[in-house]
């Protein structure tokens, strides 16, 4: 397989909104254009976590990202690379969501990484999620998004591309890590893997998890 399937962009209408005036957090209250809500489908097999939403392209029509769109993983890079990688292994009803909901400005204009105050703040919609949703498997897409959830577990993070693939219990859930789907393409390789062999692992990871994927 050469490329991956394109995905649909999702609607508002596929969003779960928990708390449609969130403020618990000032300085993303101020920085965000709408609080980036989890969307798809809530009896999903797998839930797929990010760390935050991008600042968004304000040119962009479908994918102008979760800051802009009010959905999370709906950025042109991010959020339709890793929904293609998905419905490449026939996974198109993912729940997707990041763990902290609104867009972290840096002084700049760009991404910063989330406080650990923020990422607790928001720890309470992101249980609430996979809590409704009780997938079978979750994803969590690079070192940011897996230390958070390994923090909701008070368990520290030693050595993220070890654990790339490799299924971890935290709380009685199963979670993932895969790699951030803007970085890749330039840490596949390190791995061991090329883009199909990677797509392959993970399709066998998930079926392994009790999901239907396929290759």
């Amino acid at each position: 397989m050469t490329d991956d399937p394109t995905p649909e962009a999702p609607s508002l209408d596929d969003a779960l909104v928990l708390d449609p005036d969130c403020r618990r957090c000032p300085a993303l209250v101020d920085a965000r254009d709408r609080i980036a809500w989890g969307n798809g489908p809530t009896d999903a097999a797998v839930v797929v976590v990010g760390e935050a939403p991008a600042a968004g392209d304000p040119d962009a029509e479908a994918w102008a990202g979760g800051n802009r769109t009010g959905l999370a993983y709906t950025s042109r890079h991010s959020g339709r690379r890793v929904r293609s990688l998905l419905a490449s292994v026939g996974v198109d009803d993912a729940f997707y969501t990041n763990a902290v909901k609104c867009f972290p400005a840096d002084g700049d204009g760009s991404n910063r990484e989330p406080t650990d105050a923020e990422r607790s703040n928001c720890r309470a919609h992101l249980q609430t999620e996979l809590d409704r949703v009780d997938p079978s498997v979750v994803l969590a897409t690079g070192k940011h998004a897996t230390v958070t959830l390994f923090a909701a577990a008070g368990r520290e993070l030693d050595g993220f591309l070890d654990l790339v693939l490799d299924p971890v219990d935290v709380l009685g859930t199963t979670v993932v890590p895969l790699l951030h789907p803007s970085y890749a393409d330039v840490w596949r390789s390190r791995l061991g893997y090329d883009r199909e062999g990677y797509r392959v692992a993970l399709a066998a990871v998930l079926r392994d998890c009790g999901v239907d994927a396929t290759t």
